[in-house]
């Protein structure tokens, strides 16, 4: 198991294969991990305390938002697809699955054109927790959105509605928009 405590950001990038950017591109991410900092603790950790009550790991918590998808676009996925998109062994991430399974938050499921091949998908049970998550997450974000200036928020608002023409963007706020509506 890798150890990153005490590595600089520009040693990790090197270590996971980052692209090399400029120093305008590392000012603006120094920018965007410090408000993503103060927005993870801002919520006082109740996003934190739901997945620990969860008793699911971190790999577990990752396989589940992913296979709670967008809306209605929640599908079966393989493990080794599972494994690819977060960087961990397959071995790793089928002992995660098999955990979401035993609670009953994901189940194993044939595929419909290879009999021998078996997806993972997420229940009802699993669905609502992700819900959950994203409510948890969402009142966390109205906190802090409620406690800035109103310049602040037209200046807010002005960056991240310029990101909106990101299909990837646009589809999760189209998602937590059904999920919690105003």
């Amino acid at each position: 198991m890798c150890n990153y405590i005490g590595v600089r950001a520009s040693q990790i990038a090197a270590i996971v294969d980052a692209p090399e950017v400029g120093a305008k591109a590392q000012d603006t991410a120094a920018r965007l991990s410090a408000l993503l900092r103060h927005l993870f603790l801002y919520d006082r950790g109740n996003v934190l305390r739901v997945i620990e009550e969860s008793g699911l790991s971190m790999t577990q918590c990752k396989a589940l938002l992913e296979l709670g998808g967008l809306g209605e676009d929640s599908e079966a996925r393989q493990v080794s697809d599972l494994a690819d998109t977060f960087g961990v062994s397959v071995p790793s991430m089928s002992r995660a699955v098999d955990g979401l399974v035993k609670k009953g938050l994901a189940t194993r499921v044939e595929d419909s054109e290879d009999r021998r091949v078996r997806r993972i998908a997420i229940t009802a049970k699993g669905k609502k927790l992700v819900d959950t998550l994203l409510v948890v997450r969402q009142a966390g974000m109205e906190a802090f959105a409620a406690g800035l200036t109103a310049n602040q928020r037209r200046k807010l608002d002005a960056a991240v509605d310029s990101l909106m023409d990101r299909d990837d963007i646009a589809e999760a706020y189209e998602h937590l928009r059904e999920v919690n509506p105003a």
